[in-house]
Parts: C-alpha cells; sequence; structure tokens
C-alpha cells in the first residue's frame, strides 16, 4: 500500500513538535505568508490550486504572486491573482517589476492590480529578461524607489489603502557597491513610501540579525520580513544561491549531503533546519516569516506546524477555475 505523503509530514511535524529543545512559538502572535509563482500550465494551476487548499487554513497574512523577469509572466500573473481573489478569501500580493517596461507600462500594471482588488504589491527592480541587454527602457523608471513612488502616485494611500513591499538583502545585493550603498537603496524605498520589506532568503539567521540591527541604526523603522526558503532540492538551491549572493553554510552541505535519492528524508530534514531558522529568529523578537514555497506547500505546512502555527477555521472553498475564470485569462 502507498503511504499518504500528506498524513507522514503532518505527522512527522507533530513529532518534532514534542523535540527536546524549547517549544515553539517562543512568543504570542507568529504570522505568515506565503509566495507562489504563476504557473505556465493548466496542470500547473491544477498544483498551485492544491497548494493553496493546504496553506490557506494556516491563515497567512498575505500571499504574493510573482512577475517574471522583464514582466515576462505578465499575463499568467494576472491570471493567478483573480484565479485566488475570485476563490479564497487570501490577501493577495501581486509582485511588479519596471526592468525592460516603460513607465505607461508599469502604471497600466498597477490599474490592473486594482481593478482586481489587490492591495498589496511588491514593487521590485527585477531582472533583465534573457537576450535583453539594458535595465532600464526608453522612459521607465530606474529603480524599485521609482516604483514605489509611481505606485503612491497612481492610488493614493488613504483611498485606495496600499500596502507596499519592497525587497531587501541580509548578505547584500550582489549587484550592490557596498553593504552601505545596499542599505540606503532600502531607505530610499522606505522615504518613497514602502510599508514594509521581504527579504532575500538566507540560512545564516546571524547575518539577518545583523543585517537588522544595521538597518535599525540608519533609521529604518519599518517591518523588516525574513524570506525563508524550505530546501527542497539542495543542490538546485544550491547553485541558485551562488548566482544570487546567498551563503550556504558547511554544515547544511554536510547535513544534506547524500540525500537527493531520498527525497523523503531530505524533506523532513528540511523541515526541521527552516523551523529551527525561524525558532532562532522567534527568540530575538522576529514574529512574521514569509515561505518561498515553490508551489510545494508540504515543507512550508511542515515547517508552520512545528512552529505551532496550526490550520484555522475557514471557509470551505474550490480553488478550481469556474467556467469563464479561464477565458480571462490573457485580458488586461
Amino acid at each position: 500500500m502507498t503511504p499518504n505523503t500528506e498524513t507522514i509530514h503532518e505527522g512527522t511535524a507533530d513529532r518534532l513538535a514534542r523535540r527536546p529543545w524549547p517549544a515553539t512559538p517562543i512568543r504570542p502572535g507568529i504570522n505568515v505568508s506565503f509566495e507562489f509563482f504563476p504557473p505556465a500550465t493548466e496542470p500547473g494551476f491544477e498544483t498551485l490550486d492544491s497548494c493553496v487548499e493546504q496553506l490557506e487554513p494556516l491563515d497567512p497574512g498575505f500571499v504574493s504572486v510573482t512577475y517574471g523577469a522583464g514582466g515576462t509572466t505578465q499575463d499568467r500573473t494576472l491570471k493567478t491573482l483573480r484565479r485566488l481573489a475570485a476563490n479564497t478569501d487570501l490577501k493577495i500580493a501581486g509582485h511588479l517589476t519596471c526592468v525592460g517596461a516603460t513607465a505607461a507600462e508599469v502604471d497600466r500594471v498597477i490599474d490592473s492590480y486594482l481593478a482586481l482588488g489587490v492591495r498589496r504589491i511588491v514593487a521590485l527592480r527585477g531582472d533583465a529578461p534573457s537576450g535583453f541587454d539594458g535595465g532600464t527602457a526608453a522612459g521607465g523608471h530606474g529603480s524599485a524607489t521609482e516604483v514605489v513612488a509611481a505606485i503612491r502616485s497612481r492610488a493614493d494611500a488613504s483611498a485606495e489603502n496600499i500596502d507596499i513591499a519592497v525587497a531587501a538583502y541580509p548578505e547584500v545585493h550582489p549587484k550592490a557597491q557596498s553593504a552601505q550603498s545596499d542599505l540606503d537603496n532600502l531607505k530610499a524605498k522606505f522615504d518613497a513610501g514602502a510599508d514594509r520589506a521581504i527579504t532575500q532568503y538566507f540560512f545564516d539567521t546571524d547575518a539577518f540579525l545583523r543585517f537588522l540591527d544595521a538597518a535599525r541604526k540608519a533609521g529604518i523603522t519599518g517591518e523588516i520580513i525574513p524570506g525563508i526558503m524550505p530546501v527542497t532540492n539542495f543542490e538546485r538551491v544550491r547553485s541558485f544561491s551562488e548566482r544570487c549572493g546567498t551563503v550556504v553554510p558547511d554544515w547544511m552541505s554536510e547535513l544534506f549531503g547524500g540525500l537527493d535519492d531520498m527525497p523523503e528524508v531530505q524533506h523532513l530534514v528540511a523541515a526541521t533546519v527552516a523551523a529551527e531558522q525561524c525558532r532562532r529568529l522567534a527568540e530575538h523578537g522576529v514574529t512574521s516569516f514569509h515561505f518561498y514555497t515553490m508551489n510545494r506547500p508540504e515543507l512550508s505546512v511542515a515547517t508552520c506546524r512545528i512552529l505551532g502555527v496550526k490550520p484555522q477555521s475557514v471557509r470551505s472553498v474550490d480553488v478550481r477555475s469556474t467556467t469563464g475564470q479561464a477565458s480571462a485569462a490573457n485580458a488586461g
């Protein structure tokens, strides 16, 4: 008989919650949020639907949907936002980048989000798409700071109740001239009207705590939410981390070494590592965590359960696309 994977993960999470180290939550009021990426195929959307069904009962503060390099997933991002808005009670954030786009194109995306009832936006400069030589299009915004200002000018904060998140880099953005210039850039984004920042994922907890301390000393008072990446595939994460500047500690290589052909064991280790990372941060007063789910919910669910974040009573929802919704995929 094939074991039920979901039951395995839930049972393991409950057992790990009874581990000998200090029980969590360390303090009341732990908040979680989740990031999804827009699927490219209908089976991918069905996978996302399943992911949402498992994560919505955890009562996240919000969920975000990514936006591809140079706006390459714009239609799919809007389709995903429509699907979530129509079929869930989740608070939804749409990502927005400016690389390769004119200011007018950015304004159109902002208007599309507002028309969907999306009142949260993650404002980013973004990566250039493959084959694109430059960064700023003619008549476009040159930085995330300018995108934040554009959102604020497009939708008055008091009238539209817009919440803007931006990116932060505990281990310094790979293209930043220095740690100080990176911190100055973050402050500029807050000064332009950002409400909070979500960090690039990291594994060195001390690096985040040092960064948070430096940000406060620099006069940044807004919320800075740590980005947590449960490791679904260690080699893939290590390769991606080299490109984005995230340090992978030696102990992780030792811990995950030899587990690529043992996915169940790797997942158990990954959930424990992510939960312990959150526990350490919680001990230092951090109460909000943003999970990069990769549209695979099991590790995020297990980590949240270990942290003491358990399903809430929510209405029964059907997140499958209904007639007419899928046909609107390319609108806007």
